[in-house]
């Protein structure tokens, strides 16, 4: 039993090293090949292209190149190109604006190649032409606009460039995709450090206006409330007197009622008030000061004798 298993191992082993020696040769050989999603074979022999395979799959050679497949991989070359869509982004094209400003203009665009026989032998180098062309396309077309409508217009001047390399550029075999301008930016050190400056002055020239302007509308609120709290204090002191005179008359009219009143006020009004008091002594009087000592708080002044 462990013979045959050994056997069935040994025979699997076998047939799949085969089976790569088979397919490398045939590979070799140029009986088949397979082309991957997104990619074109072309087929040089002797110098003139013979074929090309651009869709995805298995394909037997023979039936595509005929009796050449045999010896196009001895005696000629197979190009593989990638057909996906690629892109590249050029930083600070130098521009100036109508108004002489240095500007520099950032452009996006995209690439893909149409044609596989043009891209490799009417150009030496397409991606660096199409790249060169469309730096050559950017300065030359968005030159001399106005500066705002060169901030503002960023659409306008994306399909201008585009317009003016698409005819160029599928002559190479690389067709150009989207085209679009990121970005706009003064080039001028000296230029920026100016627009931060004034930027910077104006806001402070609006701050401080908010700021007066608020404290302008608190006077304004002060002013209006202390306006009016002295107007009502005015009137306050023009009727007061009329209001005490009346509550003298009515008190007037009882003589009892009236006595008694200034009486009281005459008294507080001696308390409140903060003068020494002088005596002078008789022999009637003496009992009075003992009186007005017993009767003094703790801690007050005795009452200085006067002199007959």
């Amino acid at each position: 039993m462990m013979d045959v298993v050994i056997a069935i191992g040994v025979t699997f082993l076998g047939m799949l090293l085969l089976e790569v020696v088979v397919l490398g040769l045939a590979r070799f050989f140029g009986l088949y090949t397979i082309v991957t999603e997104r990619t074109c074979r072309v087929y040089l022999l002797f110098g003139k292209v013979v074929g090309m395979i651009s869709e995805p799959g298995f394909h037997f050679l023979p039936g595509v190149l005929g009796v050449k497949a045999f010896v196009v991989n001895f005696f000629g070359k197979c190009y593989v190109l990638d057909l996906r869509l690629d892109q590249e982004y050029l930083r600070s094209q130098p521009v100036n604006s109508e108004e002489g400003a240095p500007m520099g203009i950032g452009i996006w665009y995209e690439m893909q190649i149409s044609d596989a026989v043009s891209f490799l032998f009417k150009n030496t180098d397409p991606r660096g032409s199409l790249r060169a062309n469309v730096s050559n396309a950017t300065v030359r077309c968005l030159s001399n606009m106005p500066l705002q409508q060169m901030l503002e217009t960023r659409h306008q001047m994306s399909q201008t460039v585009r317009a003016e390399v698409s005819e160029k550029s599928v002559a190479w075999g690389y067709q150009l995709g989207s085209v679009y301008v990121r970005k706009v930016h003064f080039r001028d050190v000296g230029m920026i450090k100016q627009i931060e400056e004034k930027v910077v002055n104006r806001l402070r020239q609006v701050t401080s206006a908010i700021k007066q302007d608020g404290a302008n509308q608190v006077s304004i609120i002060t002013n209006s409330a202390e306006r009016e709290a002295a107007v009502e204090i005015a009137k306050a002191a023009v009727v007061r007197p009329n209001m005490i005179g009346t509550a003298l008359k009515e008190i007037s009219g009882d003589p009892e009622v009236a006595d008694a009143l200034f009486e009281l006020l005459e008294t507080q009004r001696i308390l409140s008030n903060s003068s020494k008091l002088t005596l002078f002594m008789n022999g009637a009087s003496e009992k009075l000061v003992a009186e007005l000592l017993a009767a003094a708080p703790d801690g007050a002044p005795p009452p200085v004798p006067g002199t007959r």
